[in-house]
C-alpha cells in the first residue's frame, strides 16, 4: 500500500490527513495519532550455475510476462531472506538449493510497482527435477553465450556476477 491509497485510520476509522512526522509530510490521523509509514516490498532471487549454464526462468504473468529472469519472488513478512529465496526457487524451478552468499542488493524507488529491494544471492543446487512452478511457464539452463532476454534488474547482476570471474 502507498500513501496516497491510506484514507482513514486503520485504528479509529477517523479521516487521514497529512501532517509532518518524523521528518517528512505522511498520512496520519488527527484523532489517535496513528503514522503511516510506507515498508518496502522486499523480493529475493538465485543464481544457479550448472555445467558453466544458468538457470533461469520464463514469467507466466505480468509484468514482464513472457521474459526470462532468475528464479525469485517476494519475501514474506518474518522471513529469513535465504530460505525465501531458497523457496522461491523451490517453487519455480522444483528445484531445492542452498543459498551460498549474498552477490547484490538492487533498489528501485518507493513508487515504483513490484519491489523496492531485490536482494541477489548465489546458490548450489541440492536435488530435485527441473519443472516449472508457481509463476514460471518454463524453466531452463542457458548458456552464458546464448542468453534470452531477461527481465527487470537480472542483467546487471549477472554482468557484475561474470566479470568477477566466479
Amino acid at each position: 500500500m502507498n500513501a496516497s491509497e491510506v484514507r482513514f485510520c486503520p485504528r479509529c476509522g477517523s479521516p487521514i490527513t497529512q501532517a509532518f512526522r518524523f521528518g517528512k509530510t505522511r498520512p496520519s490521523c488527527p484523532e489517535c495519532g496513528w503514522v503511516f509509514f510506507a515498508d518496502p516490498k522486499v523480493a529475493v532471487a538465485v543464481l544457479v550455475q550448472n555445467a558453466g549454464m544458468i538457470l533461469l526462468v520464463r514469467r507466466a504473468n505480468d509484468p514482464q510476462r513472457g521474459k526470462w529472469t532468475l528464479p525469485g519472488g517476494f519475501m514474506d513478512a518474518g522471513e529469513d531472506p535465504r530460505q525465501a529465496a531458497e523457496r522461491e526457487c523451490l517453487e519455480e524451478t522444483g528445484l531445492q538449493v542452498r543459498v551460498n552468499r549474498l552477490l547484490e542488493v538492487v533498489s528501485h524507488p518507493a513508487d515504483s510497482p513490484g519491489a523496492h529491494l531485490v536482494l541477489y544471492y548465489q546458490a548450489e543446487y541440492l536435488s530435485g527435477e527441473l519443472q516449472p512452478g508457481d509463476d514460471a511457464e518454463q524453466a531452463a539452463y542457458y548458456p552464458l553465450d546464448r542468453m534470452p532476454a531477461l527481465a527487470f534488474e537480472a542483467p546487471d547482476t549477472l554482468q557484475h556476477y561474470l566479470s568477477q570471474g566466479k
